[in-house]
């Protein structure tokens, strides 16, 4: 059987656990898909213990993307252009970063087929870094980056030469832009809203969240009110999650039935993260679990 897991910190709100339960459960695979709350100080010295306590690897989130990719023994190229890990794989050779994000990110955009010139991004961590790359795949001429940070939002400019800069402050006023992204926690549950206006937006502009907890964000309802258009949290997260699916247990997911998985997403109905053994394998000796690697609660 074959064992995964998503970690971050925080990690209760995550839903990768129903998503990857569903195909197992759907394909009738042996494997289990845990949640693991993982501190970032502790971050470095777990991820080399992954295959020690039977991990085939772990999808990984904020905030630690970062810490994955420094941890990887061998980077994909994806993984390497984005500059942050969203995967890793555990390999004879050792840790294997990817990145699924960028992947993710553009697939609903390509099945709208929406014309994209300008774009604007809010936020400057690894899911932006991902969006900034699928964005110039898609062939995008004009960037404008959002962030409370304008350290951090040069850094990510980095990726784009040119990249307008803006500061994030409750109330902004975004420019015109053919495209909207909110890469940021901000409208995550626990965390601060994203106090932003959208007056300027032309009226086909579309609005893209990729916060799916809670679904309907302030960015998103403040969009629909608007009569803009709107991708949500949930597209991207399935999306990325198919190709690391297909790495950690070997068989693609069943695409055919997502609109039944997004009924269960947005249901919170129970569907069961362990298909067969539900047993985790046992560290062995000499290589305990971490402290701060444990079982999230919730999810």
């Amino acid at each position: 059987m074959r064992v995964a897991a998503v970690c971050g910190w925080p990690i209760a709100h995550s839903k990768s656990p129903l998503i990857h339960g569903f195909w197992l459960s759907a394909l009738g695979l042996e494997g289990a898909y845990l949640q693991l709350a993982l501190h970032p100080a502790e971050a470095a010295t777990a991820f080399r213990r992954l295959g020690a306590i039977g991990l085939a690897g772990v999808n990984v989130t904020v905030p630690l993307k970062g810490l994955a990719l420094a941890a990887a023994d061998r980077v994909a190229a994806c993984a390497r252009d984005v500059g942050a890990a969203n995967l890793l794989l555990v390999e004879p050779a050792g840790l294997v970063a990817r990145n699924t994000d960028r992947e993710g990110f553009v697939a609903p955009l390509r099945a709208r087929g929406p014309a994209l010139r300008t774009a604007l991004v809010i936020g400057a961590g690894g899911a932006a870094r991902a969006a900034v790359s699928g964005l110039r795949e898609l062939g995008v001429e004009t960037l404008t980056i959002v962030n409370r940070s304008a350290g951090r939002a040069r850094d990510l400019a980095g990726l784009w030469p040119g990249a307008r800069i803006l500061e994030l402050a409750p109330g902004l006023m975004l420019p015109p832009a053919d495209l909207v992204v909110n890469a940021s926690s901000l409208g995550m549950a626990g965390q601060p809203p994203l106090e932003v206006r959208l007056d300027r937006l032309p009226a086909d502009a579309l609005v893209y969240d990729l916060v799916y907890a809670p679904l309907e964000t302030g960015l998103v309802a403040a969009a629909r009110t608007r009569g803009l258009g709107v991708i949500d949290g949930l597209e991207m997260l399935v999306a990325q999650a198919a190709p690391a699916f297909e790495a950690l247990f070997g068989a693609a997911p069943p695409r055919a039935r997502d609109a039944e998985l997004r009924a269960l997403l947005i249901g919170g109905a129970p569907v069961p993260a362990v298909s067969g053994e539900t047993a985790l394998p046992a560290s062995p000796a000499g290589a305990p679990l971490p402290a701060q690697l444990r079982r999230g609660e919730g999810g």
